[in-house]
């Protein structure tokens, strides 16, 4: 017999969508044989029957469903047929392009308004009537802002401040900004925008060397940081001659006297953000604005082993790549008038951050979103909640398949919310990059976070972007179709066996987002960039029938970690072979995994007399399945890494002990003893799927 109850308030919309779920799944000769009906004709007989109790809960529930079909969010529209998202450019050689907005020539700007990334301010300073810009907070308070106006003056004395002190109007003069994000960032890049000068980022984490790298490289003589431990780390380069073209070091927070007096004794200014603005307010110069073709950012990428490369990008090559991701989604950003907030710089106070903040569009990396989701299921400590969430959250899942987002559902007020809340609970987009998301977490989180995620595909070569997941395609396991600034193909990767007659090859990318080479290396700038001017990622696609991209492989033996750190393993397994104990070793890393794991084969003849010493006896092949020996060669390595100034994201963080040498009879090496990458990754998958289970 089947019971209907007559309920109100949540439960009768989480009744409703239960009863929506099973009659879903049903056809109409089900639902009869449920109701023990023989055929659609003993309706009528069927109704007679019925007693006037059933016949009320029965058209109470025909009330509820009619009610919930008829209020019910409709579906995304999405912007293209998700069946055809990208086509074949005539006489392209195999190019595809996106069908968004339906014009074959590659977008260059959205706005003629905005073709620089000056241009591009001031229209938002416009658009916004003075609307509030830039937001930063201190602990435990709310967040405060700067106006577009105050922006735009700040900028304005910066630069006119830096003129005053030898810098030069025009795209030969660079300045490095030595900084986290902050407000005091795009203060600093917005300055530089306002004279024609060019930004350059500087990073710690390319290595110990890299700064005074790119410091000489791009001939720096000025840099703005944050902190003074940065300042005091710039004067070390200079002191020890590796920078003698650094001059001026601009802090954005206080410093003590000591720190100006040490520049002083190497010849090098030391003053505040603050003392150059009010110069500049004092020495106001006209703005000399960009034009789209002059430099405007140049960002330097370890991407390979040796020094950093730098990318030279233009105004153009920025405004055409986020122009391509505008009309994908039609997001609000400085064009629009919007506002950015930014964190206190403490990773730790990111939650709170959000809380305090509430904001709509959230860029992130794909490991933050693998810890939002073991958290949320770390939370579901018993079986009967986790199997209450996976359940809400299939059928979250259900709508956001048929394009519904939402976060008004039952299933947002019984299990959702509280995530949302952690977000600021107003989050309508999120942007995912950097390295690739996995398909179980992307899928769980559009539906319990009940906002638009998507995911892009792209490096700094061609302005971060060059895929994008189209609105209304929510399916995972790809980086969507091409944006509509640039044009993708495939080459042959002969090498890895990979060809474009089967769909797949190297991608390359051509288009107004893509740099123009890197600064002063022009043979790495022909090994990226083709004669005609297709960039060659050194990525493997695949191309899906929708006309979706699918990332299947890295042509050269770098990739990226989760939190979208870029790994060299050969460099790593040169350092790591130098452990006495060791005599092959494979290094693996994984895009969905935040560290690496290794595999070790231990040198027989070395390797007992090693661990003797160690207090550890046995045979080799004793030896080889001890705890203790793989702990002590562990240690080994780890003490070489840091001694060769690997950082934490490049050293292992487990190992598995193999007895066996590679070789080229076990077809784990190649004939001039080259490991074969593909082929050890391959053959060690069930041990490095375990090494990854034993080192959460």
């Amino acid at each position: 017999m089947l019971t209907f109850f007559l309920v109100s308030g949540g439960s009768l919309w989480l009744f409703a969508e239960i009863a929506l779920s099973l009659l879903e799944k049903m056809q109409t000769q089900e639902i009869l044989r449920i109701l023990r009906l023989p055929e659609l004709s003993d309706l009528g007989q069927f109704f007679r029957s019925l007693s006037a109790t059933t016949l009320v809960s029965v058209g109470a529930l025909a009330a509820v469903l009619a009610y919930w079909l008829t209020h019910r969010p409709k579906a995304l529209q999405p912007p293209c047929n998700l069946l055809k998202q990208s086509e074949e450019v005539e006489d392209g050689g195999g190019a595809r392009r996106s069908v968004i907005g339906g014009c074959t020539q590659l977008l260059t700007h959205y706005y003629d308004d905005a073709r620089t990334m000056y241009q591009v301010f001031r229209r938002g300073l416009s658009i916004s009537g003075n609307g509030p810009c830039l937001g930063f907070r201190k602990p435990e308070q709310p967040y405060q802002w700067l106006s577009y106006q105050e922006v735009a003056k700040r900028a304005e004395f910066l630069g006119s401040g830096l003129l005053q002190h030898d810098c030069k109007v025009g795209t030969e003069q660079f300045v490095g900004v030595f900084a986290q994000n902050r407000p005091e960032w795009i203060i600093a890049e917005l300055a530089c925008y306002t004279y024609s000068m060019v930004v350059v980022p500087l990073y710690d984490t390319l290595g110990p060397g890299s700064i005074s790298y790119i410091i000489n490289t791009a001939d720096i003589c000025t840099v703005i940081v944050d902190k003074p431990h940065k300042a005091t780390l710039l004067l070390e380069h200079v002191e020890r001659k590796e920078t003698p073209g650094l001059k001026l070091v601009i802090l954005m927070e206080p410093f003590e006297d000591a720190l100006r007096e040490r520049g002083k004794k190497c010849g090098v200014d030391i003053k505040s953000m603050q003392a150059i603005e009010d110069c500049g307010r004092e020495n106001h110069h006209a703005p000399v604005p960009p034009r789209p073709d002059d430099l405007s950012i140049v960002c330097f990428t370890s991407g390979t082993t040796g020094n950093p490369k730098g990318a030279m990008l233009t105004h153009g090559n920025v405004v055409a790549d986020f122009s391509g991701f505008l009309k994908v989604t039609e997001s609000v950003v400085y064009c629009h008038g919007g506002r950015v907030g930014f964190f206190q710089g403490d990773i730790r106070l990111l939650s709170d951050d959000m809380k305090a903040l509430r904001p709509t569009i959230f860029p992130v990396v794909p490991r933050l979103l693998n810890r939002m989701y073991d958290k949320i299921f770390h939370q579901a400590d018993t079986s009967l909640k986790r199997w209450l969430l996976e359940f809400a959250a299939k059928r979250k899942q259900a709508e956001v398949r048929s394009g519904i987002i939402r976060n008004n559902s039952i299933w947002d007020e019984l299990f959702f919310n509280k995530i949302q809340a952690s977000l600021g609970g107003h989050v309508r987009m999120i942007v995912t990059g950097a390295a690739p998301a996995s398909p179980t977490v992307l899928g769980f989180l559009r539906a319990a976070l009940g906002c638009q995620v998507y995911e892009g595909y792209g490096q700094t070569e061609c302005t971060a972007g060059c895929t994008f997941t189209t609105p209304g395609d929510w399916t995972s396991g790809h980086v969507g179709a091409p944006l509509p600034c640039n044009h993708i193909k495939l080459v042959d990767a002969e090498e890895l066996n990979y060809w474009t007659c089967k769909g797949e090859g190297e991608i390359c990318v051509k288009g107004p987002n893509v740099f123009k080479g890197y600064l002063k290396d022009e043979d790495r700038t022909k090994e990226a960039l083709d004669s005609d001017g297709w960039l060659h990622t050194g990525d493997i696609g695949k191309w899906l029938p929708e006309g979706t991209l699918k990332i299947i492989d890295r042509k050269k033996h770098i990739f990226k970690l989760a939190q979208g750190e870029y790994v060299a393993p050969e460099k790593i397994e040169n350092i790591y072979i130098r452990s006495e104990p060791v005599a092959q070793i494979y290094v693996h890393g994984d895009s969905l995994k935040a560290f690496l794991v290794g595999i070790v084969v231990p040198d027989p003849e070395v390797m007992p007399s090693w661990a003797q010493k160690k207090g550890i006896e046995g045979t080799y092949q004793e030896l080889c399945m001890k705890k203790e020996l793989k702990k002590a060669i562990l240690d080994d390595m780890v003490m070489l890494g840091k001694e060769s100034g690997l950082h934490s994201f490049e050293q292992v963080k487990a190992i598995y002990i193999h007895c066996d040498m590679f070789s080229v009879q076990n077809g784990l090496l190649t004939p001039t003893l080259k490991a074969k990458r593909p082929e050890l990754r391959e053959y060690f998958k069930k041990q490095i799927e375990e090494l990854y289970l034993v080192s959460v």
